[in-house]
């Protein structure tokens, strides 16, 4: 079963408006993520959960640019999704949220989010396998008793590993569950040219272009951090 996180994908995506006819023709189930609530709700912000200020200076301008460009009417859309959806996948009893089943703008990180916190996850929600996304850097853990938790990626944006490529999940049950990632490749250039006809920020433009984040970065707990370090610091230089 494909695994969708969210309606919207932040921070680089344009045309927001264009997305919502294919998830509606295609019959694709969401969940509501913190763009998804903020927009729906018309808040003044994402929710996205930053505390630095210059990735809260990027996330502004990345959200008053899709609210502008989303209409009244999938605002409301937006604003009716579910912030969890649950599925039955073979014996496995599957929840699908943003963040996590607490919180929807939680970052949960695979080198600072333990086993035991995981499990505890499971048992409160009452869940065998938790999907979840937000940081949107793939990555999944075995529990006990057969019980998962899976990041299942994001489309919006790259990985932060030099590659343009994006990631989706696809989660398959016969004797056991089993996750597969798929990489997505795809027209980059043309994406980064349709940002900067845009007038998107450069940063923005950069991350489609090259695979490296160039905000957002201060979120990142050191060793997914590691490998933009650099990238970042450089940006810094110029602006």
């Amino acid at each position: 079963m494909p695994c969708t996180a969210s309606a919207t994908s932040a921070p680089s995506g344009r045309h927001p408006d264009r997305v919502f006819g294919l998830l509606k023709d295609a019959g694709v189930l969401c969940v509501q993520g913190n763009y998804d609530n903020s927009i729906g709700n018309g808040l003044a912000d994402c929710q996205c959960g930053y505390t630095d200020p210059r990735d809260n200076h990027f996330a502004r301008i990345s959200y008053d640019y899709t609210f502008r460009n989303t209409s009244a009417a999938n605002r409301g859309w937006m604003q009716a999704l579910p912030m969890q959806r649950r599925v039955q996948l073979g014996r496995h009893r599957l929840l699908m949220c943003h963040g996590s089943p607490r919180k929807m703008n939680e970052f949960l990180w695979e080198s600072t989010t333990s086993t035991a916190f995981l499990e505890h996850l499971c048992a409160e929600h009452d869940t065998d396998v938790i999907l979840a996304t937000h940081t949107g850097i793939r990555w999944q853990r075995e529990l006990s008793g057969g019980r998962r938790y899976v990041n299942v990626g994001v489309l919006g944006r790259p990985e932060n590993d030099g590659t343009t490529r994006v990631w989706f999940a696809i989660l398959e049950a016969g004797d056991e569950l089993h996750v597969e990632f798929v990489p997505v490749e795809y027209d980059h250039a043309r994406l980064a040219a349709e940002m900067r006809a845009e007038g998107l920020p450069g940063e923005f433009v950069e991350t489609i272009a090259t695979g490296w984040w160039t905000t957002c970065l201060e979120v990142l707990p050191a060793k997914e951090r590691r490998r933009g370090a650099v990238l970042i610091a450089s940006w810094r230089q110029v602006s």
